[in-house]
């Protein structure tokens, strides 16, 4: 596994082929099985190509031209040009997969202590199926995008989804091979305590 962990890159460009389904099932047990907190797998995988995915991308589209006019994330407006980015590569992967939180509150709406303490383990969680999901990818030769900026569109695409948004994952067979990003050394990001 350490392999795949050191392969992984972020694709952002797309061969048009499709995915067998074998793969995607296989990509979606792996998410399946992640550690969740109290084990309430808070996950539900919507997967989408073809007009399902044309229909989720415009419900984006149209998310972010709302939030350039009336935007739930005033301070994050910096970040819209990089989403509409996102949303081109979104349309160009073969496949993508919407991660809905089962149990997700507005994000918009404020919460008690004990229910943002569940949003945050049910999100960790998430994250932990995501993980499991683009190692299993880049095993079986897919490359993979963690989309999280479908938060400028979130209100639209919870609408469609039918529940709350948590991220995004783009697939395809990478048309790309990107360079590692550069990583803080591991010195500087470990503390030993005895």
């Amino acid at each position: 596994m350490i392999q795949e962990i050191k392969a992984r890159r972020s694709v952002r460009k797309f061969k048009p082929d499709g995915i067998p389904k074998a793969a995607v099932d296989e990509i979606v047990l792996a998410g399946s099985l992640a550690p969740s907190a109290k084990n309430r797998q808070p996950w539900k995988f919507t997967i989408t190509e073809g007009k399902s995915k044309a229909e989720l991308c415009e419900v984006m589209e149209a998310g972010l031209k709302r939030e350039k006019i009336s935007p739930l994330l005033p301070e994050s407006a910096a970040g819209i040009a990089d989403a509409e980015h996102t949303l081109s590569i979104m349309r160009q992967a073969p496949l993508l997969i919407f991660i809905t939180d089962i149990y997700g509150s507005d994000l918009t709406v404020h919460l008690t202590a004990d229910e943002h303490e569940f949003e945050i383990c049910n999100t960790l969680s998430i994250g932990a199926a995501i993980q499991n999901m683009i190692l299993t990818a880049q095993n079986l030769g897919i490359g993979s995008l963690w989309i999280c900026n479908t938060c400028f569109a979130q209100r639209e695409l919870n609408e469609l989804l039918n529940g709350e948004l948590r991220a995004a994952l783009a697939l395809g067979h990478p048309a790309e091979a990107p360079n590692a990003r550069p990583r803080k050394d591991i010195r500087d990001i470990i503390e030993w305590r005895k």
